[in-house]
């Protein structure tokens, strides 16, 4: 019976231990602000007075208000009704009107949508002469980024160090902090004038972060204990708690004799304990990632490495 009962705990405790991965999986995000796109100007000539008088242009400046105010759902109904009364008879003011159309999708974050605007216009065939060729390729960047579409962003960025070679850098700067890839920040620190800014991200994060093996290692000795390490005190106290008494159940169970009950009980309480230490290290990598999502969003934010703090135009 008693190797009956240590088998049954052995098997318990090898398909309940399992490591959680120390490393992050971050969401860093963007807040746009009204100000930094009052900042900056078309980079298209302005409406002649002809041009003002005709009723494509009356649309075309009720949408550009619109977008001013990032009014981004009125701003695009009007561009395409611009568009639309436009024709064919000024293919530059064309393109100008799909490009004002696929940024107002890109800043309110309909990316599929920008994708499906841009391989429907004539901005497919531009090339650099085209007035905001850096713009467009750091919107369709973002966009292939966000629909998890690799080829084509790769594509992008290829066209993008072919042109504008330091801001493809900075794109792959950007890209390495916003997905945590921390030893390819590593790299871009250690590199000829690496910026300073990236080793205050590393060294603050490094200092301030929790280890998962820790976590999990503490909740083992001591169910809790991971939980106090990662400043969670009520998750500890009830790990703590709920161990204790069923730890003392089960032993009142063997004590007097009731193995049945014993057994059901311990089988519980394997699943508290192993299922605590499993949560420990699971609480630990969450405080990691919203510690460097923090510290991380700031950086971005401060030195413009976000591909929409990037752009040099508005509408």
């Amino acid at each position: 019976m008693r190797t009956k009962i240590l088998s049954f705990l052995l098997l318990l405790c090898i398909t309940s231990c399992y490591r959680v991965p120390d490393r992050i999986d971050p969401r860093v995000n963007y807040q746009l602000q009204d100000l930094h796109f009052q900042r900056l100007h078309s980079a298209f000539p302005p409406l002649t007075s002809e041009e003002k008088r005709s009723d494509w242009a009356k649309e075309y400046i009720i949408g550009k208000a619109f977008a001013d105010q990032l009014d981004l759902y009125r701003a695009i109904s009007t561009f395409k009704r611009a568009e639309i009364l436009l024709g064919t008879s000024d293919p530059a003011r064309t393109l100008e009107v799909q490009y004002d159309i696929l940024l107002c999708y890109f800043l309110g974050k309909k990316y599929d949508e920008a994708i499906e605007a841009f391989e429907n216009s004539g901005l497919a065939h531009v090339d650099k002469t085209f007035p905001t060729y850096c713009d467009l390729l750091l919107v369709l960047y973002e966009c292939y980024r966000e629909v998890d579409d690799q080829e084509k962003q790769q594509r992008i960025l290829e066209l993008m160090t072919k042109s504008y070679p330091e801001t493809a850098e900075k794109l792959k700067l950007s890209r390495a902090i916003r997905e945590g890839d921390l030893c390819q920040i590593e790299t871009f620190a250690a590199g000829f004038n690496g910026p300073s800014y990236l080793g205050n991200l590393l060294n603050t994060y490094w200092n301030c972060k929790k280890s998962v093996a820790t976590a999990q290692g503490l909740n083992a000795l001591l169910p809790g204990a991971g939980y106090l390490y990662i400043g969670q005190r009520k998750s500890a106290f009830t790990a703590a708690l709920l161990n204790g008494l069923f730890i003392a159940a089960a032993y009142e169970f063997f004590h007097h004799g009731h193995l049945a009950a014993g057994i059901i009980t311990t089988s519980f309480e394997a699943g508290w304990y192993f299922g605590g230490i499993y949560g420990a290290g699971e609480e630990a990598k969450y405080y990691n990632e919203r510690l460097y999502e923090r510290i991380a969003g700031t950086t971005l934010n401060e030195h413009k490495l976000f591909p929409v703090l990037m752009l040099e135009h508005s509408f």
